[in-house]
């Protein structure tokens, strides 16, 4: 799909934003519930997909409850009206939105939605990826043709205004392997977000253009330190050109990673977001070449079947910083996973709203600690100094 035909499908969005402002809504969800009604506005935006040419869905159904605990049987459930649709999850990023729908809703508070996939059926892959380079092969879905993904969202629905949410879908981490099967599961990975009119956009050098094709993402992170966890808030996949953008994002101080295969990873840290603004980093971003990396294996065995755990590979800034460089999920068969890494140190800089200056922060050059998530429950390993080539495999037990 042509970016303009993508810019004429996000017209209708346009205008619900306007209607909403006209009404008051702040970014979709502010404000107190009352008696009389609101209405909810849904769309669809996506992270990258690694490893992937396509990732199709087919959204059949999706509904809200106001119980957190309600079964997919149980009252107050309500429908959001859509057209039944199959979409390429890929052509939904750098900031590109598409609506799935749009209802009046009682106002109050809704805590759970589910979203109901088709089922693949024959020939007719309703639901499917495509490998880089490779065929299409239908993506397992069995808990969305059931029951629906079951989704905790926060969604406030004031009388009189419109409260705008976006689906944030990262492909990414909701794709998995499954084992030598050539079977693909899908885990999926929704953030419910409001759709803030914020953001940072930016650009890459030629050399890591092309997405995740030339192995390029863009996360947005609040950082960790030595006791929290960073948080992925937005994450991306420079176009064609190199352009980037990360919308929606919540107002806020950010740090922002840039990682692609075979080169250093460069931060920019301390980006400001102001509300209704999109933050530019006017500094093309030019990581520069690792000239070693390291090979990290490991698997992860776990009570329960299939697997379900993902691996962020992360590192520790000379300022305490901590950062998700990468991250993959565990072959839901077999556990395992592997990162290539590279070993060259990370070059940092400040942000400031013109032209910035970075330098190596030696002190994280090779360093990484790799942390596996699994129902709820997290596990370390590390600080590591890893090495050229294949390093000693690692092992997590849930």
């Amino acid at each position: 799909m042509g970016n303009w035909m993508k810019a004429a499908a996000a017209l209708p969005r346009l205008g619900l934003l306007v209607a909403a402002l006209a009404l008051g809504a702040c970014g979709g969800g502010g404000g107190s519930s009352g008696s009389g009604s609101g209405t909810l506005q849904l769309s669809l935006t996506d992270a990258p997909a690694c490893g992937f040419d396509a990732v199709n869905v087919t959204i059949t159904g999706l509904s809200v409850n106001q119980s957190a605990t309600a079964g997919a049987s149980d009252a107050g459930w309500v429908n959001v009206p859509i057209t039944a649709q199959r979409i390429n999850l890929l052509d939904w990023q750098n900031g590109l939105l598409t609506t799935l729908g749009t209802t009046p809703l009682a106002a109050g508070h809704y805590t759970q939605m589910r979203l109901q996939l088709a089922k693949n059926s024959g020939n007719t892959l309703a639901n499917s990826v495509v490998p880089s380079g490779g065929q299409e092969t239908a993506l397992d879905t069995p808990s969305a043709v059931q029951s629906g993904l079951k989704l905790n969202v926060d969604l406030t629905v004031a009388a009189n205004q419109i409260a705008d949410f976006v689906l944030d879908f990262n492909a990414c981490r909701s794709v998995v392997t499954a084992g030598a099967s050539g079977k693909y599961l899908l885990k999926p990975v929704i953030a419910v977000t409001p759709n803030f009119i914020s953001g940072v956009s930016g650009k890459v050098a030629a050399a890591i253009e092309g997405g995740t094709a030339a192995g390029t993402q863009i996360l947005l992170e609040t950082p960790g330190s030595s006791g929290t966890a960073p948080i992925v808030v937005k994450a991306t996949a420079p176009d064609s050109t190199g352009s980037f953008l990360l919308e929606p994002v919540a107002p806020g101080t950010y740090d922002l990673v840039v990682s692609s295969a075979g080169h250093a990873a460069a931060v920019v840290t301390s980006v400001v977001v102001q509300s209704q603004l999109v933050t530019s980093i006017a500094t093309t971003l030019d990581p520069p070449l690792s000239a070693t990396s390291a090979v990290q294996p490991g698997t992860v065995s776990s009570a329960v079947t299939p697997i379900d755990a993902t691996i962020s590979a992360q590192q520790t800034l000379s300022g305490g910083a901590v950062l998700e460089m990468a991250s993959a999920g565990a072959d839901s068969s077999t556990g395992a996973f592997s990162f290539t890494l590279p070993l060259a140190a990370p070059v940092v800089a400040a942000y400031v709203p013109g032209s910035l200056a970075f330098s190596a922060d030696s002190t994280a050059a090779a360093k990484y600690t790799f942390v596996a998530s699994s129902g709820g429950v997290n596990q370390s390993a590390g600080p590591l100094q890893l090495v050229a080539g294949s390093n000693a495999a690692l092992a997590f037990a849930f």
